[in-house]
């Protein structure tokens, strides 16, 4: 791959992962709920899911997805599902939710299924990969596009991490108390809602 063109692929990466989303909440979630541990677990399990995704694209299993309008549906749904049950976790445990007070669940298995839960990845990857991914690329090829998507969002969520789960930003966020539980809880929820009227809109 062209180095340009692999420059262009990392530029577009790093837009996807920085689009503020369900998956900024989550990690979010775990390094305020708990510590920098936790959300770079839920960083790393994360870009493993859009590896996942990435690497499906390059196979051409997002074909299927794409052409599965009823799977898509069904995904996107289960997607929002397990979104509104992280909201309405969080709102029943807004003290051990506060910083410091140890992150509720499993922030790796959290951030992966956030990202396996959103088939739309599939159908970022697919147009994402179709602008660079000449015909008949060998695997070296694919298997950079995959490293480069999944490293790029793991490495964006780190930074998220290490910038949150700063002293002094954690200082101020502390201030919020168990309210900080209970917005993470209310905008989980709210973006769960939105996901599922926006499958159903779609579909």
């Amino acid at each position: 791959m062209a180095l340009d063109h692999w420059l262009a692929l990392c530029a577009v990466c790093w837009l996807g992962a920085a689009s503020p989303g369900p998956s900024l909440a989550v990690v979010a979630a775990a390094t305020l709920g708990g510590t920098r541990r936790a959300g770079l677990a839920a960083a790393l399990a994360h870009g493993a899911g859009v590896g996942l995704y990435a690497l499906a694209t390059v196979t051409g299993l997002a074909l299927l997805l794409a052409g599965a309008p009823g799977l898509l549906l069904a995904s996107q749904l289960l997607g929002a599902a397990y979104l509104a049950f992280l909201g309405q976790r969080a709102l029943r445990s807004p003290l051990t939710f506060a910083l410091g007070g140890g992150a509720p669940g499993h922030p790796g298995r959290d951030g992966f299924l956030i990202a396996f839960l959103n088939p739309k990845l599939a159908l970022f990857m697919l147009a994402l990969f179709s602008q660079f991914l000449a015909p008949g690329a060998g695997w070296e090829q694919k298997l950079v596009m995959v490293g480069t998507a999944a490293g790029i969002d793991a490495l964006w969520y780190s930074l998220v991490v290490l910038l949150i789960g700063a002293p002094a930003v954690r200082t101020r966020l502390e201030r919020g108390g168990g309210w900080l539980g209970r917005g993470f809880g209310v905008l989980l929820l709210a973006l769960a809602g939105w996901m599922a009227l926006e499958a159903l809109r779609t579909f």
